[in-house]
This record gives C-alpha cells, sequence and structure tokens, in this order.
C-alpha cells in the first residue's frame, strides 16, 4: 500500500494530467497503425547554420523543414503540451519518428520533428559529408528554432515543451540544456520543460556547466557500445552542478537504436572514445590533441584521430520499447504536471 505522503504527488501529478486532457503516458502507447485521426502537417522553421556555439549569432539563416502531429481536439481553448524530437545521424526516420508522433499525438501530445539533414542538402548528402559539415550546434539551433514555433501555435502550451533526440540527436538534446547554449539561441525566448536523450553518446563536456535548470533523462542501452557509462556519469555530474536534475536509465540487454527498424547487426564506426570541450567563449577543442574544431577540415581531423574501422550493434527490441516508452512517459507526465516558471 502507498503511504498517503507517497500517495500525494502521484495524486497531483494525475489531477493535473487529466486537467489537460492527458492519457497516463506510463501505460502502454497505442500501435502506430492503429491511429487513424492524427496525420503530420508540414511546416517551416526559421533557423540558422552555426558550425560551432562561437558561431551562433553570425551564422547564415536558414529555412528548416518540419513535421507536426498535432492531437484531435487541440486548440487555442485547449492548448496541448509538445514534444522536439531531434533525429539521428541516419536522418528523420519515418518507422521512428512516426511511431512517436502517431503515438504521442493520439495521447494529447504534440510532436515536432525538424528534418535538420534534409533541410541542409547543400552542406552534405551523403553521410561522411553530413557528419562534417552538419554539427549538434545546427542541431541545437533548430531545437530552439522548433520552439519558438510551437510558441506561436495558439494549439501549443508553450510552458510545457520537451525536447528529446536520438543518438547524434540525443547528443544535440543534452548540449540544449547548458544555459550557454539556450541563452545565444534565445536570449528572449522560451525554455525546455525537460530534456529527454534516446542513447546519445557523451562526447562533449562543457567548462560552462551551467543549465537551464530542466531535468534531463538519459536513456541507453547496457550493450550500446557506442555509450561511456564512466563518461556519462562525468557529464550527468557536471549538469547536476550546474543546476539539472539528471537520472539515467539503462536498459541492461538493450544495443544502440532499439527504436528502429532494423533488427540486430553492426553499422558505422565507434566514436565512444571521442573527447571533446566547448570553452566559455563557445570554441570547441578535442582534449586529447588540443586541436580546435573550427571547420570541416579540423571536424574530420579530430573525428578521425578517435574513431576505429569497427563497427557496432544495433538493433530493435520491442521488449525494450515498451519500457523506454514507459519511462520516457513517466518523465512526461511529471513534467507537464510541473507548474511552468
Amino acid at each position: 500500500m502507498l503511504r498517503p505522503l507517497l500517495f500525494a504527488p502521484l495524486l497531483l501529478i494525475a489531477v493535473a494530467a487529466h486537467a489537460a486532457g492527458l492519457s497516463d503516458l506510463s501505460r502502454p502507447w497505442p500501435s502506430p497503425a492503429s491511429v487513424q485521426d492524427v496525420r503530420p502537417q508540414l511546416v517551416e522553421l526559421d533557423s540558422s547554420d552555426p558550425f560551432t556555439p562561437a558561431a551562433i549569432g553570425h551564422a547564415a539563416s536558414r529555412r528548416v523543414r518540419a513535421l507536426l502531429y498535432l492531437p484531435p481536439g487541440a486548440s487555442a481553448a485547449h492548448p496541448v503540451p509538445a514534444v522536439v524530437l531531434l533525429h539521428g545521424s541516419a536522418g528523420l526516420v519515418e518507422q521512428r519518428g512516426g511511431a512517436y508522433g502517431l503515438a504521442l499525438a493520439e495521447q494529447g501530445v504534440a510532436v515536432l520533428l525538424p528534418e535538420t539533414y534534409a533541410s541542409r542538402t547543400d552542406l552534405g548528402r551523403s553521410f561522411i559529408g553530413r557528419v562534417l559539415h552538419i554539427t549538434e550546434t545546427m542541431f541545437v539551433a533548430d531545437a530552439y528554432a522548433s520552439l519558438a514555433f510551437l510558441a506561436r501555435q495558439p494549439e501549443i502550451d508553450a510552458r510545457h515543451v520537451v525536447l528529446g533526440g536520438f543518438s547524434y540527436g540525443g547528443m544535440a538534446t543534452t548540449y540544449a540544456l547548458y544555459d550557454q547554449m539556450a541563452q545565444a539561441l534565445a536570449p528572449t525566448g522560451h525554455r525546455f520543460v525537460g530534456h529527454v536523450a534516446f542513447y546519445g553518446p557523451c562526447i562533449a563536456r562543457y567548462d560552462n556547466s551551467r543549465t537551464t535548470g530542466a531535468p534531463l533523462l538519459m536513456l541507453y542501452g547496457g550493450k550500446d557500445e557506442l555509450m561511456d557509462p564512466a563518461r556519462c556519469r562525468e557529464v550527468a555530474d557536471d549538469l547536476r552542478a550546474g543546476g539539472s536534475e539528471v537520472q539515467i536509465v539503462v536498459y541492461p540487454d538493450a544495443v544502440h537504436q532499439w527504436d528502429g527498424a532494423m533488427a540486430r547487426r553492426t553499422i558505422g564506426r565507434h566514436l565512444a572514445k571521442c573527447r571533446f570541450r566547448v570553452g566559455r567563449d563557445g570554441t570547441i577543442h578535442d582534449e586529447r590533441t588540443g586541436l580546435p574544431m573550427t571547420g570541416p577540415l579540423t571536424r574530420g581531423i579530430s573525428l578521425a584521430l578517435c574513431t576505429n574501422g569497427r563497427p557496432y550493434p544495433i538493433g530493435r527490441d520491442d521488449a525494450v520499447i515498451t519500457q523506454s516508452n514507459r519511462d520516457f512517459g513517466r518523465f512526461l507526465d511529471r513534467v507537464f504536471a510541473t507548474p511552468a516558471p
């Protein structure tokens, strides 16, 4: 039996979620195939192309396409919370983005999926070309452009928007939590009420660890070879010292991309041992060599020095999807029920 003091916070969350018209998001989610009354809308965001944080404010502007999933019944009279999801290095994968978009919208949460790569084909089309020319900072720029877009939509409760991301997008989701990034990209704008990093490698640490104060949920697999648990603990400790609550959930048997469409296989190259440092001035350096990352050439050299040719395993796992949906849903229930600042 739950003790009254433990039950009270859960009851408050449930009441707040009911008042907002939300389901209990920790319960099993509907199958995307069963959702009939949600269709994605193509929208455009006003973003930019900063190669590093130091370039924010000086980079070229960029129109970025995005897919918006609105819950049935969302209106100015009944605004809904939202989730922005950043894709991984494979680009916007419909089986993953669409699955989250449909399932969450059916449960009363709007979802916005920026097409960071597809909107920058002039910078890179191949996998390597995109990795070298389209950086995590551009992903973060798209995240805050997404938040600004949602804040203008009367159907959205802009005080309750969560940022999530997968793999490469998971890294950017974590970087967007630093106050240094938020102040540069949205000095007078809204802030995300929470951040969720799905198997985002823990590569960069910031000299200025101050955060926006929002909580972070880190989800990754115990057999994900792109994740370095010790490094992730260091990053988590940085963020806690900077003002954020950080929770790490590890699924013991999961590998990378457990919520994708592919069966177990090996792909890509290892980058778990890459180590970068972001200075207070927004410059980025390789921790081992001190090499500054100023453009695609130095970025390529740094990545070449810290990666190896050995591939890493990925693979869909439906049991882990059920678990991660539950943990993601619990986090959303909690932050959406939190009074906005």
